[in-house]
């Protein structure tokens, strides 16, 4: 997963955390415009593979949690 990053600063900032966690890669290109190049470490891909099946859990259950925050 690579990601050119046009994002806001506050964004930069949680990128470079991720990056100081071992979750990314940064790579940052010496030309103009500035172009950084973010991509996911083998602990990134780790993880990400971790997380999938409770963001499916959550996908398949939108509609639930829509219905019930429209009820109250």
């Amino acid at each position: 997963m690579r990601a050119a990053c046009t994002a806001a600063p506050r964004t930069g900032a949680r990128h470079r955390e991720m990056e100081t966690d071992g979750l990314v890669h940064r790579q940052v290109y010496d030309e103009l415009p500035l172009k950084t190049v973010y991509s996911l470490t083998e602990f990134g891909r780790e993880l990400a593979e971790a997380l999938a099946p409770l963001s499916d859990w959550g996908h398949r259950r939108l509609d639930k949690l829509a219905e019930a925050r429209s009820a109250s």
